[in-house]
């Protein structure tokens, strides 16, 4: 940053700056993983000009961001390590590491013959940049494709399906991985019709945000024995004691790990020394997100 740039760090974790030093702030950075701690100052700060959030989805967000204020998303810094955990997923419940990990706690051999992801239909739901990155990921495992995303567009690597192709498609889908953002549109989207239209066996991966599935409709599902799922968020979230998707046959939880590796940090930085910079200069922001009162 700038020698002459005065900056008040706050990691969300203690006390939240004082009223003298948000008098003062016009660029605000929403501590990662501290989205409720950091909404009440928002309204104490009269200068405030950019709220950045560290997170691709912002629908936590969103609603308490002051009508002059711009919202900025940390759409890309994300990518690589969220696309990393959803191949590590897919495999992993494929290939049946859980039951393998079980296997070796109870020191039992357990053999047979697993799914592979190789010669598997992939379904990249919400083709954004890091369904994008986990396609980049997946195609060396010789896989097809089916790309869907709200409106249909084309690109190089093959067509992206709007969202009302998907009753034609899901049942040509071995994998499905879920990459949307929550809003009123995805809320519930993957429901019992949805599950229904997906073949036996086939997979659905969660790396979005956990209300974009009805719980209650996939548990039926896996209850039944006819879908796997692994789960990088549930509904609830986190996932409560007793709940019974812990021990629903055939599905695999991950605590919401998808962005927080060590690829995330030297990507946030970047990002915020972006953004700072483009703001100091009068220069259009990235990853602007559209408000109500916008």
């Amino acid at each position: 940053m700038p020698d002459d740039l005065p900056v008040t760090v706050w990691d969300g974790a203690g006390s939240p700056p004082g009223a003298e030093s948000l008098a003062t702030v016009e660029f605000l950075v929403i501590p990662y993983g501290r989205t409720d701690a950091a909404v009440p100052i928002l309204a104490s700060a009269p200068r405030l000009r950019v709220v950045q959030s560290l997170s691709a989805g912002v629908d936590d967000l969103v609603q308490f961001i002051p009508a002059d204020v711009t919202l900025c998303n940390a759409s890309g810094v994300h990518d690589t390590s969220t696309a990393e955990l959803a191949v590590t997923l897919a495999l992993a419940s494929l290939r049946g590491i859980p039951d393998f990990v079980r296997g070796q706690d109870a020191e039992e051999w357990r053999t047979g013959s697993r799914p592979a992801l190789a010669d598997r239909t992939v379904m990249l739901l919400g083709y954004g940049s890091i369904a994008s990155a986990i396609e980049d990921r997946v195609a060396p495992f010789e896989c097809a494709f089916l790309r869907v995303a709200r409106r249909a567009r084309a690109t190089p690597r093959g067509p992206v399906h709007p969202l009302d192709a998907l009753p034609e498609l899901l049942p040509r889908a071995d994998v499905v991985i879920l990459t949307v953002p929550l809003t009123e549109e995805t809320h519930g989207l993957v429901d019992a019709r949805f599950l229904a239209r997906m073949p036996d066996q086939s997979l659905l991966v969660n790396v979005s945000r956990g209300a974009v599935v009805d719980t209650d409709a996939l548990l039926a599902e896996l209850t039944a024995g006819r879908l796997h799922a692994a789960l990088d968020v549930t509904d609830p979230e986190p996932l409560t004691p007793g709940h019974p998707l812990w021990h629903a046959p055939h599905t695999l939880i991950s605590p919401h790990a998808g962005g927080n590796s060590s690829a995330f940090l030297p990507r946030a930085l970047r990002l915020i020394r972006t953004q700072v910079l483009h703001h100091l200069a009068g220069e259009p922001l990235e990853n602007v997100v559209p408000t109500r009162k916008s």
